[in-house]
């Protein structure tokens, strides 16, 4: 997808998203929040949208997100006020193929169901990379081509044509989050329901 398809798919979802696609996503951020709170320090989310994981993370956990759309971080934003929180360090409109923080800023990075949405998916996960510290995590939560249960292939194929519409590619494919050589995955696995996401934790390591 293109930047302003994005953008126009997001403006669109924005008031609705809570409700709609975020209940069914939820899953990859509470094993995303539930790993960050174990280990402490600072998470950025990259595409934190409507900021759906912020009342998720533990008080002493620092967290920055970023988002293209201004919609999505104003909604972010609401949340935040109306939740009173104080680990939020700051949220960015921000293209997550650049990333304007510097190398090893951040001990965790979150980027949960936007891998598909991108484009140059493979440029935004080195960024993801180079903003983590040696030793940090690297979390995705995405749908994968093939990686759901039983009975879901054919609605993948059905759906992705209509990408730009619903703001992701059903048929996108895990290889493209798996070539990195910095990052070795430690942690797989299918979310609920019916399994149609997958959860990937990788760990930052040199090279």
């Amino acid at each position: 997808m293109q930047v302003e398809a994005i953008q126009k798919s997001y403006r669109r979802w924005a008031p609705v998203y809570d409700l709609t696609f975020g209940r069914i996503t939820q899953g990859g951020r509470l094993l995303a929040a539930e790993h960050v709170n174990a280990q402490g320090g600072s998470v950025l989310e990259v595409g934190i949208g409507t900021g759906l994981a912020l009342d998720y993370y533990a008080p002493h956990v620092r967290v920055t997100g970023v988002d293209l759309s201004a919609e999505m971080l104003r909604e972010a934003e609401l949340k935040a006020q109306k939740g009173r929180l104080k680990n939020l360090a700051g949220l960015h409109q921000m293209d997550a193929r650049e990333l304007a923080f510097p190398d090893a800023s951040f001990d965790h990075v979150a980027a949960m169901h936007i891998m598909s949405v991108v484009p140059e998916p493979e440029r935004v996960l080195a960024e993801m990379a180079r903003v983590v510290r040696p030793g940090g995590s690297v979390m995705i939560g995405n749908h994968f081509a093939g990686r759901a249960a039983e009975g879901w292939a054919i609605a993948e194929r059905l759906a992705a044509p209509l990408a730009n519409l619903l703001g992701w590619h059903s048929d996108f494919a895990i290889d493209r989050v798996m070539g990195h050589p910095g990052l070795r995955l430690e942690e797989q696995r299918q979310v609920k329901p019916f399994g149609l996401m997958t959860f990937l934790r990788f760990r930052r390591v040199e090279g």
